[in-house]
């Protein structure tokens, strides 16, 4: 059985915040079913969008930086831009949310639903 990529090291909440550019925060574990199933689809919205880093977190009790954005499932997926939280996927089943949500970090702009605030869905149904 081959792990998903997700690292015990855990980046300070303040070296997150001062990411340049397009980020995708990814908190989950190796062990996690739905963590497993959503690898393909992040693996094939991400061919699209070489440019954007990828940053793999194992989360669990006592992780400080999945407690620092409020993480409560697995796999959830934080969409960055310069460090700040622009949208927000929990499970998901589909490639297309993911493009989307990257496509939106990638040119800077944020989720139609939101004005200023992140968007947070389970990625089953469309941005």
């Amino acid at each position: 059985m081959t792990g998903t990529g997700y690292s015990e090291h855990q980046p300070d909440r303040t070296e997150v915040d001062t990411l340049p550019g397009a980020t995708l925060l990814v908190f989950g574990t190796d062990w996690c079913g739905y963590c497993r199933t959503a690898e393909r689809p992040m693996r094939d919205a991400l061919a699209e969008h070489p440019d954007v880093q990828v940053i793999k977190v194992e989360d669990g009790p006592g992780r400080p930086l999945g407690r620092a954005y409020g993480v409560q499932l697995w796999p959830s997926l934080i969409f960055l831009r310069e460090g700040v939280e622009v949208e927000r996927l929990v499970r998901p089943s589909t490639a297309e949310p993911i493009a989307a949500a990257l496509t939106r970090i990638g040119e800077g702009r944020t989720s139609p639903q939101n004005s200023g605030a992140p968007a947070a869905h389970d990625g089953n149904t469309s941005p």
